[in-house]
């Protein structure tokens, strides 16, 4: 039996595990877990603990590790002010892309994390090539030509900014995009749309999850571009299909996302669930 929590930001839902109760976290497992029909179902697993500063690894569906996820940073930073591990005040977090910052408000609704700078390097990122800021560069993909810059705020993303976005195009050409031999790590791909100086629209294919409703990185890769073309500035809403998340970039690319987290459930997986995953 293992224990978790479940609870989603703006749509993108995740397991919070403590690392200790899990003896496997091999891809067959995760899998199983992650599954909306086999297991309880979720877009990722947050594995925590605390030696003694609190650790995650964000574990996606495909069985795959990412570095980083806002997302899944705000719903760990909610489980433990829920279970009264951490309280109102800003508490460090690490992760394998770097460690961040959170604070929870005084009613636990709304969560912010201090991401860290955005780095537009092609060294950082990575991207194939000659050493470079990646910014507004062509890539055809399906026959389509299309102009992207990539950011790396801890994990991979590649920022293509359209005259309207839709989720067709992102489940079009997203999984395409992730595989780029340009991108040796693989990437995350948000399509953006500016709506104003101050909002952008983005539709998101996330490394190894696929279409998600709302990415916290993903937000923040796709804001610090759009700051760094001139397009916005500083301080923005980031409106995606699960709703909105608010960016607030610094100076010297620095990024702090906030937003809602949801509780959902509570509640053990059967140890059932999981023959033939191991």
């Amino acid at each position: 039996m293992i224990a978790f929590a479940k609870y989603h930001g703006l749509g993108n839902d995740y397991l919070v595990i403590d690392a200790s109760e899990m003896s496997s976290v091999s891809p067959p497992v995760v899998r199983r877990i992650c599954d909306r029909h086999l297991g309880v179902g979720a877009d990722g697993i947050l594995l925590w603990s605390r030696t003694p500063d609190v650790r995650v690894r964000i574990l996606n569906p495909d069985g795959s590790e990412a570095e980083k996820s806002g997302n899944g940073l705000r719903i760990v930073a909610r489980y433990l002010f829920d279970k009264r591990i951490v309280a109102d005040e800003p508490f460090r977090v690490v992760t394998p892309g770097g460690p961040v910052t959170c604070q929870v408000d005084a009613g636990g609704e709304s969560v912010s994390v201090e991401m860290g700078r955005v780095s537009f390097d092609s060294r950082d990122i990575p991207v194939a090539g000659p050493p470079r800021e990646v910014l507004n560069e062509e890539l055809a993909i399906a026959d389509t030509k299309l102009r992207y810059s990539a950011a790396t705020i801890g994990n991979p993303h590649c920022v293509i900014v359209r005259d309207a976005v839709s989720e067709a195009e992102a489940r079009a050409l997203g999984p395409l995009i992730e595989k780029d031999a340009r991108f040796p790590n693989r990437t995350n791909v948000q399509f953006v749309q500016v709506l104003d100086a101050a909002t952008l629209r983005v539709e998101i294919w996330e490394r190894g999850a696929g279409y998600t409703l709302a990415s916290g990185s993903s937000s923040c890769a796709a804001a610090a571009v759009a700051h760094r073309l001139g397009l916005i500035g500083p301080d923005v809403t980031v409106r995606m299909a699960g709703g909105p998340l608010k960016i607030e970039i610094y100076d010297d690319f620095a990024v702090r996302v906030s937003g809602p987290v949801v509780r959902v459930a509570e509640g053990y997986i059967d140890a059932e669930c999981l023959v033939g995953a191991t």
